[in-house]
């Protein structure tokens, strides 16, 4: 029996002509190994396989038998469904998931908390890549191991498909005391000749998505999101790409350094609507900053449930504005960040300072204390006339004294478009010529990411919960609050770009 794609129409038929008629027969599942519209919590799947389960079942620990498979409509394009898929397999702890569409197969494989494309053909030639479709995902290989020189490595050695370097590696000369991702060799023979050319040096190389990767320790990146203009998108900027970042297993630490606390808000760190409730305020930025022996980062920073993993958060208060004076006065205040984060460089892989819109002491301690800038704009006339402030405050202010420090310079990596208008009409005419004039007008990169303005955005911050007559502030990421909106691949898609900028991917 052959597959002939044109013949699905729709995603119905690539549900029953594909995977069901065709797919599912040739990998060896019965109708007793597979199950149609599962639905586990939130998580709807088209298609749940299994090797040796049967319903009921427990999807724990890390087992690699059973397989999602999600079908889609001939004219979808696969790219828009890889963060669904990314969150079905990692909150499931599946192995495998398949995405196809009928006129593209793919398979990709969880790798911690990302997944990895290990397959991939077009539906015209899956008759002849069935064999290698079936060594992957089929009911007689899911699970298995049919390279003898493999089935030495034991339970004990493998954590989410990494092993620790051998003697025998280490005496024939790689003396990495690091950690390499390894898959058997009959997986690495069907990623070399499916994965696109560009992907295909990504085996047998060191993982980095670990967040207690060897390579990642004393690695800490701290990049500052500023503007001076109010309103451009920073603490929305600050809370979700912090997010993003855990949801890859990063370990992230959010440091509020603006006196409106609108990012300890978005955080959920504010729960009282009384201030003789205030739990912040004797524990805040404020401490850090103050205080040369006592209130380090880990005594300050508290766990935020806005997102899952947790974020550790510094929080910030009303009460910053009147110390303002007090640290004018104290030369140390200039520096006293940069010597509270040098203890917890092995702690976090990545550390996001949210700054107030002005050129004040507040925005002065976390430029100089960053790596890196990301300067959120609406693209609006105003804040494309504040980008020339923005420079001269660094070249004059903040480089100066980090070169007087011995410190290289700050590093901006671009101006991200925030907030901006998704009017099909704007996004194709008016957007291009803003971003042009931008990269022209003030000789600035900007970020190929876009961050539109989205009802989800505002709705995720401003979540409340009902505790007897009081509405609770109860903020939520935009991940968890709408997992599959447009804003959460915005988000991915930033997260990304951050990544490969500042060298952690």
């Amino acid at each position: 029996m052959s597959f002939n794609p044109d013949l699905c129409r729709n995603e119905s038929e690539v549900e029953s002509k594909l995977i069901v008629s065709y797919l599912l027969p040739k990998l060896g599942y019965g109708i007793e190994n597979w199950h149609q519209e599962v639905t586990l919590g939130s998580i709807r799947l088209d298609f749940l396989s299994f090797a040796a389960q049967k319903l009921p079942f427990r999807l724990d620990g890390d087992s690699p038998l059973s397989l999602v498979m999600e079908a889609k409509h001939p004219r979808e394009n696969l790219d828009r469904h890889l963060r669904k898929l990314r969150r079905y397999l990692t909150s499931m702890n599946v192995k495998y998931g398949l995405l196809t569409n009928a006129k593209e197969i793919r398979i990709y494989q969880r790798v911690g908390n990302d997944i990895e494309l290990v397959f991939s053909c077009l539906g015209i030639d899956i008759d002849d890549k069935i064999e290698d479709i079936k060594v992957l995902i089929g009911r007689n290989y899911l699970g298995k191991n049919p390279n003898p020189q493999t089935t030495e490595i034991t339970n004990e050695q493998v954590n989410e498909n990494t092993v620790k370097l051998t003697d025998e590696t280490q005496k024939s000369g790689n003396e990495k005391n690091e950690y390499q991702a390894i898959a058997p060799q009959y997986e690495i023979n069907k990623i070399v000749s499916n994965m696109p050319e560009s992907r295909a040096n990504l085996v047998n190389i060191e993982t980095d998505y670990n967040p207690i990767n060897q390579s990642r320790i004393n690695s800490m990146k701290v990049i500052a999101v500023y503007h001076n203009k109010g309103g451009v998108g920073k603490t929305t900027t600050v809370v979700n790409l912090a997010a993003a970042l855990s949801k890859k297993g990063y370990r992230v630490l959010v440091i509020d350094l603006d006196s409106q606390a609108n990012t300890t808000f978005a955080t959920g760190l504010i729960k009282f609507n009384d201030e003789q409730f205030d739990d912040i305020k004797d524990s805040n930025i404020y401490h850090v900053l103050r205080y040369d022996e006592s209130s380090s980062i880990p005594e300050v920073a508290r766990v935020s449930r806005f997102n899952n993993p947790e974020i550790d958060v510094i929080p910030s208060h009303i009460s910053l504005m009147r110390a303002e004076t007090e640290f004018n006065n104290l030369r140390s205040s200039l520096t006293s960040l940069i010597k509270k984060l040098k203890p917890v460089e092995g702690k976090y892989d990545v550390v996001l300072l949210d700054t107030p819109p002005s050129f004040n002491l507040y925005a002065f301690i976390p430029l100089v204390s960053a790596n890196y800038l990301i300067i959120p704009s609406d693209l609006k006339p105003f804040a494309n006339q504040g980008l020339s402030n923005v420079k001269n405050y660094l070249h004059e202010e903040i480089n100066s004294f980090k070169q007087m420090m011995s410190k290289p310079d700050i590093e901006i990596l671009g101006v991200l478009p925030c907030k901006i208008n998704p009017n099909p009409r704007f996004v194709q005419y008016t957007l291009p010529k803003q971003i042009q004039a931008v990269s022209q007008r003030y000789e600035l990169n900007v970020m190929e990411t876009v961050i539109f303005q989205r009802e989800e955005l505002a709705r995720c911050i401003d979540k409340t919960r009902q505790v007897g007559e009081l509405l609770i502030p109860e903020p939520s990421s935009i991940f968890d609050y709408a997992p599959d909106s447009s804003s959460c691949q915005e988000f991915e898609s930033l997260a990304n770009e951050v990544l490969n900028k500042i060298g952690l991917k």
